[in-house]
């Protein structure tokens, strides 16, 4: 039988970063199974890898 702290959902502090040679084979992945660049967009932000937003030199 499973005790409660197993089928505890995981916190957001409990999560630990992925290191970046594997988030790097993971977005290789993504894109070469993307219909397009939107849906790979899409789906490297839903996994919480997609690339940080760029700041321009209007927002500073």
């Amino acid at each position: 039988m499973a005790s409660a702290a197993a089928s505890k959902e995981p916190e957001l502090d409990d999560l630990e970063p992925v290191a970046d040679e594997t988030a790097d084979q993971a977005r290789r992945v993504v894109a070469s199974y993307s219909a397009d660049a939107d849906e790979c967009r899409m789906l490297l932000d839903m996994l919480g890898i997609g690339p940080e937003p760029q700041v321009t030199a209007d927002a500073e």
